[in-house]
C-alpha cells in the first residue's frame, strides 16, 4: 500500500496562508488515519511515484488448516484479497517496528479523499503548501528517507532471521526480499487451491479421459490426506512451541505423521521441510510424465481411488512377534539374490508334466520327497513337502472346462468338466454325498452324519446345546475330515464360517469339490505337524466321523485341536449310523467312545451333553474346554502334561506336534480371557486385549490403527474395487488376500456373498489372532512356496504391498505361476505395490497372456487389475 509522506516542518512561519494549509493537513491526517482504523479493508487507487517512499517486506501466507494461529497471525485472507505479482512489488506492509509511523492512501492528482465532509484537501492546496516549504524540508527530507531505508533493512533482518530459525539458508540477506514475494506468489496460488478441496473441476471437453482421472485422482489423494493427517496434526500441536512469526505455505512443512510412521525418522526438520518443497514444485511436471509413460498400457476405469494406507513403521516390528521367529522349527529359506534383470522376461511357460495333471499341487504332490520319508505312520506322506526351487511350468485345465456356476446355485451343482472324478459319487452316493447327474454333479445337501440335509443337523446341534447361537456367539468354526464340506456350506445361512479341511487322498478331489462349489476349504491333515492356525481362535471345532484315532498317541491329535480351541469353546464329535448296524462297527464305536471318554476328563474337558438325532440316527457328544487352570492344578495324573512355559503356542509353521497343554489364560488383559463380541459387532471392535501402549503396524496406538485399517479399506473397497476396476462381483465368490493384516479387506466386503481367506505371511507381523477375532479367518503362509489348495479355485486374489517383499527372499516368476494355478479361467488380481516392483510383476502377468486392465502410477506406487485368459502352452516340460 503506497504511503504519503509528510513533510515535519522545522521552523515556525508567520504566512497565514501556511498555517491554513498546515491545518488542513493536519485535519486531514487524522480523519483518513481514524478512517483507516475503522475499515476492513483498504485498496489503495492507484499509485504514483510522486514524493513517495516504499517500504517492502517479506509477505506470509497461510493455508487454511485446524492448526491454532499464531499471535501475529491475521488470519485467513480472502480470496479477492490475494495479489499478482505487479501488486505485491508496488505495495509494502508496514513491520512491526515502524507501527509509530502512519500509514496513508496515495492520494492521486484528481482524486478527493472525502470523510464525511469534515475535510477535504485538494491537490492544489498541497502541492501549494509544499512548495512553499520544500526548500527548508529537502535537508530533512534526505534524512528521513535515509532512516527509512535503514528501518526497512532491520526490519526485513529480523523478520527473516526469524524464519531462517525453521528453514535452511537459502540466499544471501540482500536478495531475501526478492525471494520471499516470489515464494509469496505461489503459496498465494496453493493457497486458494487448498481452501478449495472439493471444489469440482470442470475440465473442457477436449481433454482425454486420462486427464479426468488424474484430478479425480489428486482431489480423492487431498482427501484421503487430509483424514489419515488429523492424527498427526492433534499429536503435532501438543508437542509444538508457540513461534514468533506464522510461517509461509511454502516454508510450512505438510503434517508429517509421528517419529513412528516414519523409515527417515532421524531427519531434521529444516530437511524434511526442504525436501517437501522440492517435491511440491515437481509434483505437477512428474504428473504430466507419467502420463506419457502410461498411456500405452492403461485402460482407464472413472473415479478409481488410489488412496494409499500409511507404511508400516519399522519401529512397529519391535512389538509385533513374526511367525518365522516364532516357529522354532522353520525351514531354511533359500534367499535369491536379485540380478537385476528380471523387469523383462522372455520365458517360455511350459505345462506341467506330471501325474497329478490338472490336478497339481506343488507341495502335496511332490513325489521325490515322498518316497524319501522313513515314515508314513503319522501320515507324513499327506503333509507339505514342497521342492526346493518354485515350479514355473503351468498346469493344464481339463479338457471341456466351463466357467463356474454362481453362488448359490454351485452350492448345490457344478460342472462335471471342472472336476471329472466320479469315486466319490460310487461310495458314497448313497448317503447324499454327491452324484452324477447329466453334465452336473449334484450335491444333495447330506453326509455320512445328515443324509437328510446338513440344516437339520446344524439345527440339532444348537437345540442340543443352546448356547452355541449360531451367527452370535459362535462365528467361526474348524471342521475337521470335512469331506465336500456340505456342513460348511450350509452354515453361511447362520452366519457362520467354517475353515473346512481334508486331506488329498483316495477320497479324490473332495477339498476341490468344496471349492467348486464356493465353500471355503483346504488341503491338509492331522498328522505330525501342527495345523497352521493360532492358538486359542476357534469358537466351535466339528468333528463329523472324521476317521481321526484321537486316542491314539496319547491323544495328540485331540490335543491339537485343544490348542486352537478357544477357552470356554465346544468340541462337536458326532457318530455315524454306519458304526450301528456291524457288530464289529459297534465294538469299534464302543471302545474309541470309552478311550475318548478317558482322555477328554484328563484334558479337563466337560461333556456337556450326549445327544441322539432320530431323524439321522447319529449320536454326538459335545464337550466344552475350560476357562481357568483349576482342573489342571487338581490332577491327580499329570497326564497328559503341561507343555513347557517357553512352548509357544501360537508357533505354527512347521512346528511337530507335542502331546502336551497349554495353561489357559487367566490375565484379563491378554487374548483368551473373555469371548469376542457377538457377530457382526465383533468384525468392527477392537479387541480388549490389544494394548494402547502397544504400536500398531502402521505406527498408532493399536487399537487406532485397528480402527484407521479398516476405515481405509472399507473407502477403497466402495470407491475403487465395487466401481472402478470393471469386475462383475456377480461371478466372484472364492476371495483370497494374500498379505493380510488387520483383515480390514475381508471386513470390508463382509456384505457381498463373497468369503475371503486372509493369509498372514512368515516374516510379517503376526495379526492373524486378530482377524479370527473379529469373526473373520485366515492361515500361516509363506509365498516362496505353493499354497495347499487345488488350481482353479479362486475367483480373486488381492495382493497388497506383497511382490516388493517377496523378491527380497526369492524370484517372482515361480510366485506369478503360482498365481496362476490358483486363479480360475477368468478370474482376476487385484496388485498394490511399490513402482520399482510393479514393471515387473505386469511383465509377468503379460507373458501368462493375463489381459492387464488398469495400470496406474502414482506417488511411488502402483495399482494393477488384471485378469486371466483361457492360454495355455503348447508344450510339456521335458520329465528327463
Amino acid at each position: 500500500m503506497g504511503k504519503s509522506r509528510i513533510s515535519k516542518r522545522t521552523s515556525s512561519s508567520t504566512n497565514s496562508y501556511a498555517s491554513t494549509a498546515t491545518t488542513l493537513v493536519f485535519l486531514a491526517l487524522c480523519v483518513l488515519g481514524v478512517w483507516m482504523l475503522s475499515s476492513n479493508s483498504v485498496t489503495p487507487p492507484e499509485t504514483t511515484t510522486r514524493n513517495t517512499i516504499t517500504r517492502k517486506e517479506p509477505q506470509t501466507t497461510t493455508t487454511k488448516s485446524n492448526l491454532p494461529a499464531f499471535e501475529d497471525n491475521p488470519g485467513d485472507l480472502p480470496d479477492d484479497a490475494i495479489k499478482s505479482d505487479d501488486e505485491a512489488n508496488d505495495n509494502g506492509g508496514k513491520s512491526q517496528q515502524d507501527q509509530k509511523v502512519a500509514i496513508l492512501p496515495e492520494i492521486s492528482k484528481d482524486s478527493i479523499v472525502d470523510n464525511g465532509g469534515d475535510a477535504i484537501i485538494t491537490d492544489k492546496q498541497e502541492s501549494s503548501a509544499e512548495d512553499l516549504h520544500g526548500k527548508e524540508s529537502s535537508e530533512e527530507q534526505e534524512k528521513h528517507k535515509e532512516s527509512e531505508n535503514q528501518n526497512t533493512e532491520e526490519s526485513s533482518f529480523t523478520q527473516n532471521q526469524r524464519i531462517e530459525e525453521t528453514t535452511s539458508e537459502e540466499s544471501k540477506q540482500t536478495s531475501i526480499n526478492n525471494e520471499e514475494s516470489e515464494q509469496s506468489r505461489v503459496s498465494e496460488e496453493n493457497n486458494v487451491e487448498n481452501q478449495k478441496p472439493n471444489e469440482n473441476i470442470q475440465m473442457p471437453d477436449e481433454l482425454d479421459q486420462e486427464k479426468r482421472l488424474q484430478q479425480q485422482l489428486k482431489e480423492d489423494e487431498n482427501r484421503e490426506n487430509t483424514q489419515e493427517s488429523q492424527y498427526n496434526e492433534d499429536q503435532q500441536q501438543q508437542q509444538q512451541q508457540p513461534k514468533d512469526v506464522e510461517m509461509s505455505n511454502e516454508e510450512k512443512p505438510e503434517t508429517q505423521p509421528q517419529k513412528e510412521y516414519q523409515d527417515e525418522s532421524q531427519q531434521t526438520q529444516a530437511g524434511s521441510q526442504e525436501t517437501q518443497q522440492k517435491e511440491d514444485t515437481k509434483e505437477e511436471g512428474n504428473t504430466e510424465s507419467n502420463k506419457g509413460t502410461e498411456s500405452n498400457t492403461v485402460e482407464t476405469f472413472p473415479a478409481v481411488e488410489n488412496t494409499v494406507i500409511p507404511k508400516e513403521s519399522k519401529e512397529s516390528k519391535k512389538s509385533w512377534a513374526t511367525q518365522a521367529t516364532q516357529s522354532a522349527n522353520e525351514k531354511e529359506r533359500r534367499k535369491d539374490e536379485s540380478s537385476g534383470n528380471e523387469g523383462t522376461y522372455e520365458t517360455t511357460w511350459q505345462l506341467c508334466n506330471l501325474t497329478a495333471g490338472p490336478d497339481y499341487i506343488p507341495c502335496l504332490d511332490n513325489e521325490k520327497a515322498v518316497k524319501k520319508l522313513r515314515s508314513t505312520k503319522h501320515f507324513e506322506h499327506r503333509e507339505r513337502h514342497c521342492p526346493e526351487e518354485g515350479p514355473t511350468c503351468l498346469v493344464p485345465v481339463p479338457e471341456g472346462y466351463k466357467k463356474p456356476i454362481e453362488w448359490p446355485k454351485s452350492r448345490d451343482k457344478i460342472w462335471y468338466h471342472n472336476v471329472p472324478h466320479t469315486k466319490l459319487a460310487e461310495v458314497k452316493g448313497h448317503q447324499n454325498w454327491v452324484k452324477v447327474t447329466g453334465e452336473f454333479l449334484t450335491f444333495p445337501g447330506g453326509g455320512t452324519q445328515f443324509i437328510h440335509g446338513a440344516l437339520h443337523y446344524i439345527d440339532f446341534l444348537q437345540q442340543s446345546v443352546p448356547a452355541i447361537a449360531w451367527g452370535k456367539q459362535t462365528r467361526v468354526i474348524l471342521d475337521v475330515g470335512c469331506g465336500v464340506a456340505s456342513f460348511g456350506g450350509y452354515l453361511f445361512e447362520r452366519n457362520v464360517i467354517a475353515m473346512s479341511f481334508a486331506p488329498k487322498d483316495e477320497h479324490e478331489a473332495q477339498v476341490q469339490f468344496a471349492l467348486e462349489r464356493g465353500i471355503p476349504a483346504i488341503s491338509a491333515v492331522m498328522g505330525s505337524q501342527r495345523l497352521q492356525f493360532p492358538s486359542r481362535v476357534f469358537d466351535v471345532v466339528h468333528c463329523a466321523r472324521c476317521r481321526v484315532p484321537w486316542h491314539a498317541d496319547d491323544g495328540l491329535h485331540l490335543l491339537e485341536l485343544n490348542r486352537v480351541l478357544r477357552p470356554g469353546g465346544y468340541f462337536v464329535w458326532s457318530a455315524t449310523p454306519v458304526y450301528q448296524k456291524l457288530p464289529e462297527d459297534v465294538e469299534i464305536w464302543k471302545v474309541m467312545f470309552l478311550a475318548m471318554s478317558s482322555l477328554t476328563a484328563s484334558m479337563c474337558w466337560e461333556l456337556v451333553t450326549i445327544k441322539k438325532d432320530k431323524l439321522n440316527s447319529i449320536g454326538a457328544a459335545i464337550y466344552r474346554k475350560p476357562t481357568t487352570n483349576d482342573c489342571y492344578n487338581q490332577r491327580k495324573h499329570k497326564r497328559p502334561p503341561m507343555c513347557k512355559e517357553d512352548d509357544d503356542p501360537n508357533a505354527a509353521w512347521y512346528v511337530p506336534l507335542q502331546a502336551c497343554m497349554h495353561p489357559v489364560p487367566v490375565d484379563n488383559a491378554e487374548r483368551g480371557t473373555k469371548w469376542p463380541e457377538p457377530w457382526p459387532r465383533r468384525v468392527q471392535t477392537p479387541p480388549y486385549w490389544l494394548n494402547s501402549s502397544q504400536m500398531g503396524i502402521y505406527g498408532k496406538p493399536s487399537p487406532e490403527d485397528f480402527a484407521t485399517d479398516y476405515e481405509h479399506w472399507k473407502r477403497v473397497v466402495s470407491k475403487s474395487y465395487l466401481t472402478s476396476l470393471g469386475i462383475s462381483w456377480s461371478n466372484v465368490r472364492n476371495v483370497m488376500d494374500m498379505r493380510a493384516v488387520y483383515g480390514g479387506f475381508a471386513a470390508a466386503l463382509k456384505d457381498l456373498p463373497v468369503w475371503v481367506m486372509n493369509v498372514v505371511n512368515i516374516d510379517s507381523p503376526d495379526t492373524l489372532p486378530i482377524i479370527y477375532e473379529r469373526g473373520l479367518f485366515g492361515i500361516y503362509h509363506d509365498w516362496c512356496e505353493s499354497f495347499s489348495t487345488y488350481p482353479r479355485t479362486y475367483d480373486l486374489l488381492h495382493a497388497d504391498h506383497l511382490f516388493s517383499r517377496l523378491k527380497k527372499r526369492c524370484k517372482l516368476a515361480p510366485v506369478m505361476a503360482e498365481v496362476d494355478r490358483i486363479v480360475r479361467p477368468g478370474g482376476k488380481v487385484i496388485v498394490r505395490d511399490e513402482s520399482s516392483i510393479f514393471r515387473e510383476v505386469e511383465n509377468l502377468l503379460k507373458s501368462l497372456h493375463w489381459e492387464v486392465h488398469v495400470t496406474i502410477s502414482k506417488n511411488q506406487e502402483g495399482l494393477l487389475s488384471a485378469q486371466k485368459g483361457d492360454w495355455r502352452p503348447d508344450t510339456y516340460v521335458d520329465s528327463s
